[in-house]
């Protein structure tokens, strides 16, 4: 049993930073895949940014790119969203997410490991 759990949202103001974590415990040596996903009412959950376990490679969506990082701790079974230049549209609740038998996907179904959320609110 792996469980996830995510710490770090917050209310700031648009153009503040936040770094959200996610600890993973339990069997987690089979996680190949980490992302962030998010999601408001009424949508689905949308890909942030995802790194994988053996080469450490990032992916990063566009409304993103250039503004976050995403960052593995494999030896602590931790990975981190910071987020820059926060903007209002990236309110949202963010999930920490894990893939346990693929490479990185950008739609959330495939995942099979999620956290509980944490709530990121961006004021204009």
């Amino acid at each position: 049993q792996v469980q996830l759990v995510e710490s770090g949202g917050g209310l700031v103001q648009a153009g503040d930073s936040l770094r959200l974590s996610c600890a993973a415990s339990g069997r987690t040596v089979g996680i190949y895949t980490m992302a962030w996903f998010r999601q408001v009412p009424g949508k689905e959950r949308e890909f942030v940014a995802a790194a994988i376990r053996s080469s450490g490679r990032t992916y990063y969506a566009d409304s993103v790119k250039g503004r976050s990082t995403i960052s593995r701790d494999n030896a602590k079974n931790t990975v981190s969203l910071q987020m820059n230049s926060l903007k209002p549209e990236d309110t949202g609740v963010y999930y920490c997410a894990g893939r346990t038998y693929g490479s990185v996907s950008y739609e959330h179904r495939e995942y099979d490991l999620w956290g509980q959320g944490t709530q990121v609110t961006v004021s204009s």
